[in-house]
């Protein structure tokens, strides 16, 4: 069988997987929610959900980096990887072990076009639908509720010394745009900003990951912008797609009403 990933790269598999190794979080999760934990040989330090996954499956490394001979040792039929996650290192490492499915998630669409892969990849396409129905659903309720509330400029932080923000281009900047927020930052990935570049801004959204912003990081900005809203934020609702996004449309309900 010959497969194309999301970076359009041709992978052949000579049998349907049962043995995987998934080096993304959100990825980890959704694997597991479509019926394949017992498939899972291999996860990363950072697969914390299912919480129990971690004391069940071999800890093969980070995201940025893994052991290799703990790889090989599992002997995987598919690793599964994300552009932005992994590095293009490690695919080409572990590409020498067992086929890579990379994804390139930038939107809902993306992540649904890897949902439905996965049921086709892993012979669970009844499941995929469901699921894909279930994110599509949500999505539908989520944006009548928010079709009357004001375009919001706003700015995402995800770190500290430096201050980091999620800039245009980035499944991050696409759940903001869903909530009506205006992302005040012009550049795209993740770039490094000077507050003193940020003029206008209404909204300063503090994420819990990667770094863990807390009540006292509110305090500081709130010296330096003394009008605008300042709120801590679940980070894996704004940034994991999979099927989190299923709760994520519910926890945005619930986080406009606190404004």
């Amino acid at each position: 069988m010959e497969i194309t990933d999301l970076l359009n790269r041709k992978i052949s598999l000579s049998k349907t997987p049962q043995r995987i190794i998934s080096l993304v979080p959100s990825q980890t999760e959704l694997l597991v929610d479509m019926g394949l934990e017992d498939s899972l040989v291999g996860i990363t330090k950072f697969c914390v959900h299912p919480k129990h996954l971690r004391k069940t499956k071999t800890v093969v490394g980070g995201t940025k980096k893994v052991h290799l001979p703990k790889v090989k040792n599992l002997q995987p039929d598919i690793i599964i990887c994300n552009k932005e996650e992994n590095t293009a290192e490690m695919v080409v490492e572990l590409s020498a072990i067992a086929p890579v499915w990379v994804s390139d998630i930038n939107s809902v669409s993306d992540c649904l076009r890897m949902i439905s892969d996965f049921g086709k990849i892993f012979e669970k396409t009844k499941e995929a639908l469901q699921l894909i129905a279930a994110i599509e659903k949500a999505k539908t309720d989520f944006e009548l509720f928010i079709s009357g509330k004001p375009l919001r400029n706003t700015c995402y932080f995800i770190w500290k010394d430096p201050y980091m923000v999620a800039g245009k281009g980035t499944f991050i900047d696409e759940m903001l745009q869903l909530n009506h927020f205006r992302n005040a930052v012009d550049e795209t990935r993740y770039p490094e900003i000077d507050l003193a570049d940020l003029k206008k801004v209404e909204v300063l959204l503090l994420s819990s990951e990667p770094y863990p912003f807390k009540e006292n990081d509110i305090e500081d900005l709130k010296n330096k912008f003394p009008k605008a809203d300042i709120k801590l934020v679940d980070g894996e609702y704004f940034s994991w797609y999979g099927t989190r996004l299923i709760n994520a449309f519910a926890y945005f309900k619930s986080f406009h009403k606190s404004f």
